[in-house]
């Protein structure tokens, strides 16, 4: 028996290959579980639905694939490296769901290596949870949960259990890319902010570890004139400054 305590929790595990059930943890009440009535037709508090459910033309579903690499990698991250021509091949001839499209972006290896690489656990979590789920953790204790799984099951492990969520079937179902959910409510004057913007790439920690250099001046502090006082060309102040050098040369 093996037990590992986490934020003063205990888990015991009975053995390596035994897999535990996920870690319960309390859901608050976030702008995706508030219910809204405003109307469907307004283009500005509902966000725009990209799915494969009405056989999309070959220009639509660049747009699903573009609309899903900005979902999982965030606009900053979506560069040439982050590219995977076989997964949009597959979906592009149907023989793969957008979900396991999702599924895909999140294993690859650029997602790992500008994501997991550069966090702890706890935040690899948080980035996943925002871009897999549409929404921000509820708690500490939901980070400890899932984290619990990636030590378990690797990265694949928790992103199969995290897209196979009965959540993310609710709200997304197979054909549906993940979407921000509610970040605007009619009645409020500003809405979340984009998880991308509020959520850097990187963790306190992880910049710590960084080591960037400070750099201190060695030589003397200058002084600075203010504008007005500057010397110019004519000035007897600049004659009377340059006394001392001259007698110095006889």
């Amino acid at each position: 028996m093996i037990i590992i305590k986490l934020h003063n929790i205990y888990v015991i595990f009975g053995a390596l290959n035994m897999s535990i059930p996920l870690l319960s943890y309390p859901f608050s009440n976030q702008n995706q579980r508030v219910d809204g009535f405003e109307s469907a037709a307004s283009n500005e508090e509902q966000p725009k639905i990209y799915s494969t459910d009405n056989l999309p033309s070959s220009s639509d579903m660049d747009e699903i694939i573009w609309a899903a690499y900005r979902q999982i990698f965030s606009e900053h991250q979506i560069l040439s490296y982050t590219k995977q021509t076989v997964l949009e091949s597959q979906i592009r001839f149907n023989q793969i769901a957008v979900r396991d499209f999702i599924k895909g972006l999140l294993k690859s290896d650029s997602f790992r290596k500008l994501n997991y690489d550069v966090n702890n656990n706890y935040r690899f979590v948080e980035l996943c949870v925002q871009r897999a789920l549409g929404r921000d953790v509820y708690s500490e204790r939901e980070k400890i949960a899932w984290s619990i799984v990636i030590v378990q099951e690797g990265i694949n492990g928790f992103v199969d259990k995290l897209c196979n969520s009965n959540e993310y079937l609710e709200n997304f179902g197979d054909n549906i890319v993940p979407y921000q959910r509610r970040r605007i409510i009619p009645q409020r004057i500003k809405g979340q902010v984009p998880f991308n913007l509020k959520t850097p790439r990187y963790g306190s920690d992880f910049t710590e570890r960084l080591g960037m250099p400070n750099f201190t001046w060695q030589g003397a502090i200058r002084s600075f004139r203010p504008q007005e006082k500057t010397i110019r060309s004519g000035d007897p102040a600049l004659f009377l400054r340059m006394v001392p050098e001259v007698i110095s040369m006889f």
